[in-house]
């Protein structure tokens, strides 16, 4: 890619979602999700059909903010709750899940 066309996806709310997805000090969805290219997580649900499996877009950020709420004995960390992602992160990542 030209460093145009890398400039417009770095400002895209989906690959920002998706790098910290996949960053260990956020995210760190791989470590327990399965994710297509990423060949680590295998103890959550795979993150496939997204769009399919979350039709309520606020549904899926409810799940990502605190997924606790759903599924009271969840191990998955309440990353809005917490304070581990910012809104904003979060937004972010819904927008990457839904592409997967």
């Amino acid at each position: 890619r030209s460093p145009a066309e890398l400039d417009e996806t770095r400002g895209d709310p989906a690959v920002q979602g998706g790098c910290v997805a996949i960053d260990r000090t956020k995210g760190n969805c791989h470590s327990c999700h399965l994710i297509a290219g990423i060949n680590y997580g295998d103890i959550a649900p795979p993150l496939v059909a997204m769009k399919q499996r979350f039709p309520d877009k606020a549904k899926l950020r409810a799940q990502v903010w605190d997924a606790g709420v759903a599924n009271p004995k969840t191990v998955m960390p309440p990353f809005g709750r917490h304070g581990i992602l910012s809104e904003k992160e979060i937004d972010n990542v819904v927008e990457f899940l839904l592409t997967l």
